[in-house]
């Protein structure tokens, strides 16, 4: 039997899972629409579940739908845990969540090959709606098995179809009957694509990731005036979609002022009528801002809240918004992430110490067990677009240091 830190994953194993999951849902350009509770939903969880089957493990699911597996250890200990989310949005690639779920099964199965029993037992899991893009808030599934959120509320929450996630979750027959907040971990990790340029530019194989930056998602609804675009006086309109353009302008303008992490996103723009010769007389804005400092990010806010009520009293339209989602920035646990570090550097990998600017499943565990990521590069920083790509050699790389970052924390007393 080979040493264990001689082990090595199945790399051809694990692209021939990523490609099988890729077709389910499948959209042109190879990208995947697989949103969260859909038919293609469950017939990825269908399959992973499956291949959980066929490596042996104990699978539990809660009442939001999260899924995990576990491979006993010698000892009753609280489990090592790895996993992600197999959701995507609706124009996704095929790496993001999905490696960090199905590396974990090679992991699994990389050990039941070698015939190879950990002292820790060690899990794998996907969590529900991570993505947050058909119901918000985004990492819901994770939030909730880590008490973040009630799961009764959740369950009521309306996504952007007019369905109910709970309803939804019915229907996949992912309902399942484990308590939430049951389930702790000894220590969390997880594998993710990097989805931004940094490691490509700086050509390294590993990103050592020391945490993930605060995250605020508001939705604005404007109401104004519907009239026509050629006997109405500018000076007399009440112009939902002007209003909607200029949030759109300042969002932009806050991220360059603040400058350093700051970063704005209008993502959704919404006008009703929606007609070329009509001033709209409602709007829907979502935006979305990001700090890894909290201090910062409140500025933010509090100057694109001060910006929507001066500009809807200058354009007399009103407003209501609600908060879709907020997240401090999170701090990952130091050892966790020199862990990672140092073991890349072992295998003769080059590494980066880095933020996250997305969110993933890993900070909603931060506050309770020691956690951290792995990220491995996106060719030209490119994901929730049908283009992502990683390469196979780091595919292999992310791989392999979970490997042996999962086999060092179930070795730990």
């Amino acid at each position: 039997m080979l040493k264990s830190s001689n082990l090595r994953i199945d790399l051809d194993r694990l692209l021939n899972r990523i490609e099988t999951l890729a077709q389910i849902g499948a959209i042109d350009g190879g990208g995947v629409c697989r949103m969260a509770l859909t038919d293609e939903d469950r017939r990825g969880r269908d399959l992973v579940v499956g291949w959980m089957k066929e490596l042996h493990l104990d699978i539990s699911i809660d009442r939001i739908g999260n899924v995990i597996g576990m491979r006993a250890g010698i000892e009753p200990a609280a489990p090592v845990l790895t996993g992600s989310h197999i959701d995507t949005v609706a124009t996704g690639g095929r790496y993001d969540g999905s490696l960090g779920v199905l590396a974990g099964l090679e992991v699994i199965a990389t050990l039941n090959q070698a015939n190879l029993t950990t002292r820790k037992s060690l899990a794998v899991g996907f969590f529900t709606n991570e993505e947050g893009a058909r119901f918000a808030p985004d990492m819901m599934g994770s939030a909730v098995h880590q008490g973040v959120f009630e799961v009764e509320d959740m369950l009521r929450i309306i996504g952007i179809d007019g369905s109910t996630l709970g309803e939804e979750l019915d229907k996949t027959g992912y309902a399942g009957d484990t308590q939430t907040g049951a389930f702790r971990a000894d220590c969390f990790i997880e594998l993710h694509v990097e989805q931004g340029p940094v490691l490509q530019t700086g050509n390294y194989e590993i990103g050592a990731v020391e945490g993930v930056q605060g995250i605020s998602w508001t939705e604005y609804r404007l109401s104004g005036t519907s009239n026509h675009a050629g006997t109405t006086p500018m000076q007399l309109r009440q112009d939902a979609g002007y209003v909607a353009s200029a949030i759109s302008v300042e969002a932009r303008r806050i991220a360059k002022s603040m400058g350093a992490d700051q970063v704005a996103t209008v993502g959704v723009t919404e006008l009703s009528p929606n007609l070329i010769n009509v001033i709209a007389r409602a709007a829907l804005v979502t935006v979305d801002l990001r700090n890894t400092d909290e201090q910062k990010l409140q500025q933010a806010e509090h100057s694109m809240a001060d910006f929507v009520t001066e500009i809807c009293n200058s354009e007399a339209v009103t407003f209501e918004s609600r908060t879709l989602a907020r997240f401090e920035p999170v701090e990952f646990d130091h050892s966790m992430v020199k862990l990672v570090a140092e073991t890349a550097r072992s295998l003769d990998y080059k590494v980066r110490k880095m933020p996250s600017g997305a969110g993933h499943d890993a900070q909603m565990f931060a506050p309770n067990c020691p956690t951290a990521m792995i990220f491995v590069p996106s060719r030209d920083g490119i994901s929730h677009n049908v283009a992502e790509y990683t390469e196979p050699e780091h595919l292999r790389a992310g791989a392999d240091v979970l490997l042996q970052v999962l086999l060092a924390k179930s070795r730990e007393g």
